[in-house]
């Protein structure tokens, strides 16, 4: 089916938006008026997609909050005319449209979607809760703009970045791939994250994000595990490295070593996330290498290798001295 997406202000919006919404979320699912129509709905930025005699058959809408995160919602196709790919082709459009704009798009997926939004790259980040009375769960993507080029690749990947359940390995061969990889990884930990590198470069984890991710595991995961090994702890103390405030404020969860130069150290870096994620750069000084979301058997035997530096390497003194 041909569509075309149309792009309105809540002030300038047609009618059709408001009798998509009214009909699917008021009239089908029984969605509370007072719940469905809000104040977001003055900030947001409005969709309708029509066919090509100019009929309306979906609607959404897309804004963005001050820390700079993209948020889809209110995603509704008309009863007659799902089942043909129309809302699959909405949400790739909204993903378009906040490419460049935003490099986390969130969404609440009722319990039944979940498994749409994850052929489109979202991945669950919360546990179940109730909106309106009907069970939904958080989900966002980390990297809307990798996956929505991935979408024209001759082999469609099934859920892109979905740990455990991609099993085709991503190719980086440029610096801007590495962070929205690493991000979607390590976004989907439960227990595990152990990185190796030189050291914490700046430009890959001197950052707000690769900050806030590792917090999220440590904080929110029962028996979780960040293990960081490195060569040189030098530029962690002299910027004040963000990784450096979880150190020493969540030291159970969060442990850094520096490896012991007399033993044999790996000749690349790599990132494992629990028993099926994987990042590998093929040199300390290059981005090139490939991600992995489901890909045990590299994992267990990096993970192997990690260990064995693990146990020979030394706890960094001049980080365990820094004061609070």
């Amino acid at each position: 089916m041909t569509l075309r997406f149309r792009k309105y202000s809540w002030q300038l919006a047609p009618k059709v938006i408001k009798d998509i919404r009214q009909a699917v979320f008021i009239d089908e699912q029984r969605v509370p008026p007072e719940l469905e129509w809000d104040d977001t709905d003055e900030i947001a930025d409005h969709f309708v997609a029509v066919t090509s005699d100019n009929t309306p058959v979906a609607t959404a809408r897309l804004f963005r909050t001050l820390d700079e995160t993209g948020h889809i919602g209110r995603m509704a196709v008309l009863p007659e005319h799902r089942g043909q790919g129309i809302g699959e082709a909405m949400l790739r459009h909204l993903m378009a449209e906040a490419e460049g704009e935003v490099e986390d798009l969130h969404l609440s997926a009722q319990e039944h979607a979940v498994p749409f939004y994850q052929r489109s790259g979202f991945h669950v980040c919360s546990g179940p809760y109730d909106d309106a009375g009907i069970p939904h769960f958080a989900m966002r993507c980390l990297a809307p703009e990798l996956v929505n080029n991935s979408f024209s690749a001759e082999r469609p990947r099934r859920r892109p970045m979905i740990l455990g359940a991609d099993d085709q390995s991503w190719l980086i061969d440029r610096d801007h791939q590495v962070s929205p990889l690493m991000d979607s990884l390590i976004g989907q930990a439960r227990q595990r994250l152990w990185l190796y590198d030189r050291l914490l470069d700046h430009e890959i984890y001197d950052r707000e994000r690769f900050r806030d991710l590792l917090s999220a595991l440590a904080r929110h995961h029962r028996n979780s595990e960040v293990r960081l090994l490195i060569h040189d702890d030098g530029p962690l103390v002299k910027r004040r490295h963000q990784v450096v405030e979880l150190l020493r404020r969540l030291p159970s969860s969060i442990t850094l070593r520096l490896v012991n130069d007399d033993y044999p150290a790996e000749g690349h870096p790599f990132l494992l996330v629990d028993r099926e994620g994987v990042l590998v750069r093929h040199r300390f000084d290059r981005p090139d290498g490939f991600a992995g979301f489901a890909d045990s058997g590299r994992v267990k035997l990096l993970a192997d290798t990690f260990q064995r530096m693990w146990d020979t390497a030394r706890p960094s003194l001049e980080l365990r001295e820094l004061p609070l």
